[in-house]
């Protein structure tokens, strides 16, 4: 069986998380992504939060899945050389430095374009052209910039960034599609083009739903946040809603029996309109039906403080499973608070490949995210990450048809090893 993006390869000049995530993908559809590492050292998350003594960290064994690692000084007048060959043997070129880092490489988007014109060259920057488009970011940055921070925790509270990497991972998902649009467009034109991802562009996009409450708050209150309810007044930008639910369905997160000993004893039920009546029936206030200050949507709004609280006293009297078990019978939309440890013991997600096991030769055993995407026709099987340099030799030979006799004279050159240092003198 054939994978989607099988004969496509991919230049992968990515580290830490942004890129990996994008280029991971890819592979997992697959590409064959080479992964250019610097001699010695490789992706600085390889020895980030390390658990295992001498072995990759699981911060990059769970980013780098089914790519090939290439060790390469491209500082090297013969890295250079192999470079150049990469570049003109590959499809894409996928790389998150830091602003300005490629061009000073040498290998600017003019110059590529030139030596291989269907090359696609995708970049994932901190901003877009601006005031801070030289500015470097990361993740909880990228949150902050991005509007997800400030309209992120509860109101009198300080702005809170979420556990979700939407900076990072989000923009290497948003990259990934930019890729897949301009490889489908090659099939007519017969050119490459760049593909530029921003994190703060990102994470924006990811916030839409706050722009449109910004445009909202023009026009007076948004009767759905908890504020409105307590007769606090709006100010001139989203305030931070808590637990509200960013739709027009009002939502809370509960607690659930246990919630005393167990932090994560809690479920997010949403009072759907249509469902309301059953809503009624199950948290034991029948007459709430037909009673006018709760029958109809518009009635409940500023009420929702007191209608959650008496939905939290029949939740607090069943675990989180039992209460969706019950709600979903009656389409009442509800979702338990997962822990990490209870998704990583769902079988369910090991089923479906959600959730892999991995054996990996230093390491041994562990567990990750498997593809979140599935294709009929090309399932994914997800492999363990390359050591650093693994396939060099494989790559200079098989891919980029050097002889045996110019690997040993690469290698020689010292452009695929690390420099040794100098002995202390005893």
């Amino acid at each position: 069986m054939t994978k989607a993006l099988e004969g496509i390869r991919v230049l992968d000049f990515t580290h830490v998380q942004s890129g990996p995530t994008c280029t991971q993908l890819l592979a997992w559809f697959g590409a064959d992504v080479i992964k250019i590492e610097r001699p010695g050292e490789g992706d600085i998350t390889r020895g980030q939060l390390r658990d295992v003594p001498n072995a990759d960290s699981l911060y990059f064994t769970m980013l780098n899945h089914n790519k090939r690692s290439m060790t390469l000084d491209t500082k090297n007048k013969t890295g250079k050389e192999v470079l150049e060959r990469l570049i003109k043997t590959c499809d894409i070129l996928v790389e998150n430095f830091a602003p300005g880092v490629l061009d000073r490489m040498g290998f600017g988007w003019e110059k590529i374009h030139a030596m291989n014109p269907r090359m696609i060259v995708a970049s994932i920057k901190g901003f877009g052209p601006g005031p801070y488009e030289d500015c470097k970011v990361y993740e909880n940055v990228a949150q902050c910039t991005g509007g997800s921070a400030s309209t992120t925790g509860f109101r009198d509270g300080l702005p809170l960034v979420t556990g979700a990497q939407i900076g990072d991972s989000g923009t290497g998902l948003h990259l990934a599609v930019g890729i897949l649009a301009a490889l489908n467009q090659r099939h007519t034109t017969g050119l490459g083009q760049r593909v530029d991802a921003a994190m703060q562009d990102g994470v924006l996009n990811l916030c839409r739903v706050k722009l449109r409450d910004q445009q909202r708050l023009a026009h007076g209150p948004m009767k759905e946040y908890s504020q409105f309810g307590e007769g606090i007044p709006f100010g001139e930008a989203v305030p931070r809603a808590g637990n509200d639910s960013g739709g027009g369905q009002p939502g809370r997160i509960l607690k659930c029996k246990g919630w005393e000993n167990d932090p994560n004893a809690y479920i997010y039920f949403i009072t759907q309109a249509p469902v309301w009546e059953k809503i009624c029936d199950i948290i034991g206030e029948p007459g709430w039906k037909t009673h006018p200050d709760y029958a109809k949507p518009a009635a409940r709004l500023p009420r929702l403080n007191e209608i959650f609280a008496r939905c939290e006293q029949w939740t607090m009297t069943k675990t989180k499973f039992e209460v969706m078990d019950i709600l979903n019978k009656d389409d009442v939309p509800c979702g338990p608070i997962l822990s990490m440890k209870e998704l990583a013991e769902d079988p369910s997600l090991r089923k479906t490949g959600t959730i892999v096991e991995v054996d990996h030769p230093v390491r041994g055993k562990y567990l990750s995210v498997g593809n979140p995407i599935k294709l009929s026709a090309s399932p994914t099987v997800v492999t363990r990450s390359p050591l650093l340099g693994e396939h060099t030799e494989e790559i200079l030979s098989k891919v980029l048809g050097y002889t045996g006799d110019e690997v040993a004279a690469i290698k020689a050159s010292g452009c695929t090893e690390a420099a040794k240092k100098p002995m202390a003198a005893e």
